[in-house]
Order: structure tokens, then C-alpha cells, then sequence
């Protein structure tokens, strides 16, 4: 499965009460709390300006979401999430296979 989503804080700002480490922190640094959790399941991922892609099986890449919306949610008293999936059962190396197809495709069309 390929798992692309972007999560970001919303509403008031998390405060040390309430479990926040920076009442002013900006959406960047929440973000980079996701990026961060991300980088350290060890699952294949990409990060751009609008999304981050994660490639595993269904149970391993939702329980990374779940945590990295956690870690985003210490920066808002809300959390936006958006995820879209590609679900192709006994593929794996789509997260960069996909772009090597369709790069080849643009090469031959050329």
C-alpha cells in the first residue's frame, strides 16, 4: 500500500497545560513532529511540500499516521487529515516504481 497524507494543527495553540511544548510554535514545526515519526518507522517514505507517502502494509502505515497525528496534535487543539491510498495487493517498491514508470513513459513519448 501506498499512503500519502498531510496533517496539520488547527485551532488554538497546544500550551504546556494541555501538553504542548511551545505555545507559538508554527505549522512547520508540527509538521516536522509527523516527518519526524515518519523517518523513524523505518517504512519507505517521500516528503514534498504538500504530502508525505509511506509505503507498508495496511496495519503498519495506519499505525504511523495514527502516531504522527499525536505528534501533531500537541501544536493545536485540532488536527486536519488528509490521506489518500493506493491499495495494490503483492507490490511493494511503488513508492519509487511508480515514478520510474511514468518517467520512462515521458522519455519514450519524446
Amino acid at each position: 500500500m501506498l499512503l500519502a497524507f498531510s496533517v496539520a494543527p488547527s485551532g488554538q495553540p497546544a500550551t504546556p497545560v494541555n501538553g504542548g511544548s511551545n505555545p507559538d510554535a508554527s505549522v512547520h514545526d508540527a509538521v516536522a513532529a509527523a516527518v519526524k515519526v515518519v523517518r523513524e518507522s523505518g517504512l519507505p517514505n517521500q516528503t514534498d511540500s504538500m504530502f508525505t507517502t509511506i509505503e507498508g502494509e495496511w496495519d503498519e502505515v495506519f499505525d504511523v499516521v495514527k502516531r504522527a497525528t499525536e505528534a501533531v496534535g500537541r501544536y493545536g487543539s485540532r488536527v486536519s487529515l488528509v490521506i489518500k491510498a493506493d491499495i495494490r495487493p503483492g507490490y511493494t517498491g511503488e513508492i519509487t516504481g511508480k515514478v520510474e514508470r511514468l518517467e520512462g513513459a515521458l522519455s519514450a513519448a519524446e
